[in-house]
């Protein structure tokens, strides 16, 4: 079948995701993401057998603590090094942001031929995932099908930056490997027990990112009327989110950003309930990771964090955490639990830093 030239006119009506060139994205991102440590085939073999091993591993305790998941198959996780996961990033965000089709696209075989303007967003894109393929440890994506089972949800661990991450903390590879894997496993057992979060987060990222009727003219008066008006607005990167979002974007911003606080939080309160009879070296572990957490990165890395919200995510794992803690040390983990039943049960941005709110409003 024979597709058409991209013309003009189909660019400027083409939704944002779908003028990003994905398969470009995924090209270049390979091209200029930087390589891995120097392992052996021996150590590299070790690890990816290790880490799919842990993968099961740590989905019993899990389940066991977080009450979740109970009866539900587990699928194998994917061992990747950077390369395969830059690949499966350009299949999980159009995946995330597109139709409920995208999932089961190749990031080049689009029915949308990107235009000129798609591959120069593709090439940023290839950038950003270069710069994240040196960063993620593990990843549950929810809306990417596992090629083994043809089901949403795929967990993914990128042996080469765990290995590297042990290695800088010199902690106890299999002990960091597991912990890693507690992690990442919870993620997957948030989503394989209540369906409805993948759609719920699909849609606020949708609304999010979708293009709005308002015009650079409109958008400035705005932004002027809020600044003039003194009305009380978050600091940092939230605020700016506030001044340059309409309304219903940054109500959708931040059930996202509550969403997100919400599944790290909980993922760090069961590493941390289940490590210590799971894995011997924990307090080790945990005590390297928060200090590699807060440590100095040159002013690059700092403008990079900052523009794409990684140091707004290291914030999510303290504030979500604090609020699982609380819960969970008031009302236990069943009624915790109640949390995940619906959109109407989850925390308000406010709720967050002040959950006995939650208790009141959800719990009674």
């Amino acid at each position: 079948m024979n597709v058409p030239e991209h013309s003009a006119s189909d660019e400027s009506s083409a939704t944002p995701v779908e003028n990003i060139d994905w398969g470009l994205a995924a090209t270049v991102g390979k091209r200029v993401a930087r390589p891995g440590p120097r392992i052996t085939r021996y150590t590299s073999d070790q690890a990816y057998a290790e880490l799919s091993d842990a993968a099961v591993r740590a989905e019993g305790p899990v389940r066991e603590v977080t009450g979740l998941a109970d009866g539900l198959a587990v699928p194998a996780a994917q061992i990747l090094d950077r390369s395969g996961w830059i690949d499966a990033a350009a299949r999980s965000m159009p995946a995330m942001l597109g139709p409920d089709d995208a999932a089961t696209r190749q990031p080049e075989v689009r029915p949308h031929r990107p235009g000129f303007t798609g591959r120069i967003a593709g090439v940023q894109a290839g950038g950003l995932l270069a710069f994240l393929s040196s960063a993620i440890l593990g990843q549950y994506d929810p809306f990417s099908l596992d090629p083994q089972t043809g089901e949403p949800g795929v967990l993914m661990l990128v042996a080469p930056n765990i290995i590297a991450v042990e290695r800088q903390l010199r902690v106890d590879p299999s002990d960091f490997r597991l912990w890693v894997c507690l992690h990442e496993v919870t993620h997957r057992v948030q989503f394989s027990a209540n369906p409805w979060l993948a759609d719920y987060m699909r849609s606020n990222v949708g609304a999010l990112t979708g293009e709005g009727d308002e015009s650079v003219a409109e958008l400035v008066t705005r932004i002027t009327e809020s600044v003039r008006s003194g009305k009380p607005r978050e600091k940092g990167v939230i605020g700016l989110m506030q001044l340059l979002q309409s309304p219903e974007q940054y109500a959708a911003f931040e059930r996202v950003l509550v969403l997100g606080t919400l599944l790290e939080g909980h993922a760090d309160h069961v590493m941390d309930a289940v490590g210590p009879a799971q894995v011997p070296t924990v307090a080790t572990i945990r005590a390297a990771f928060d200090q590699r957490r807060k440590a100095p990165r040159n002013p690059l890395q700092r403008l990079i964090r900052a523009l794409i919200g990684m140091d707004a995510k290291m914030a999510q794992y303290v504030r979500g955490k604090a609020f699982v803690d609380h819960v969970v040390d008031r009302v236990g983990m069943d009624r915790f639990n109640t949390v995940w039943s619906s959109p109407e049960t989850m925390p308000l941005m406010s709720e967050i830093d002040a959950p006995d709110d939650w208790i009141e409003r959800v719990l009674g």
